[in-house]
């Protein structure tokens, strides 16, 4: 008799358990143990079943860490804090929530993209021309912001 043993919780479960470390005996492939020879084949499926399973999930993860390393996460962190600082800007703005906001797009590649402040300026200004408030200080406030910030290029997809 052989035993077999997943140390992966996702083996366990995919071979039927609910978690930890599990141990599948197994009937040496010449004989059987106790008469038939179908359940020891169907343990073996169990266990060549469970190690698919935990292939696959280590490709998904591997996966996962190439989309995630492609991108500076700094910088990301960065947009991301601009972004909700605009939106609740905007908010204050408008004077209303984000869901009644009007159709207001700033894309912050775009604004990097001018040449100088001058033209970002002007493309802000551009965007919330239908706002009712003063929106210099808004303006001003974004382009000290963004300086600095590097523009966001797509991930590179590499073929398989």
């Amino acid at each position: 008799m052989s035993v077999a043993t997943g140390g992966s919780e996702a083996a366990a479960a995919a071979a039927g358990g609910g978690g930890g470390n599990r141990v599948f005996f197994q009937s040496p492939r010449g004989g059987s143990a106790g008469g038939g020879s179908s359940g020891g084949s169907s343990r073996e499926d169990a266990v060549s079943a469970a190690a698919a399973v935990v292939q696959v999930q280590q490709q998904r993860r591997q996966q996962q860490g190439k989309v995630t390393v492609k991108y500076d996460r700094k910088e990301l962190r960065k947009r991301l804090v601009l972004e909700e600082w605009i939106v609740e800007q905007l908010g204050q703005l408008y004077g209303c929530e984000e869901e009644e906001m009007p159709d207001v797009e700033i894309d912050i590649d775009d604004l990097l993209d001018a040449a100088n402040e001058e033209e970002r300026a002007l493309k802000l200004q551009e965007t919330l021309v239908d706002c009712y408030k003063p929106t210099e200080e808004f303006i001003k406030e974004l382009l000290t912001r963004i300086r600095g910030m590097r523009k966001l290029s797509p991930p590179q997809k590499k073929s398989i």
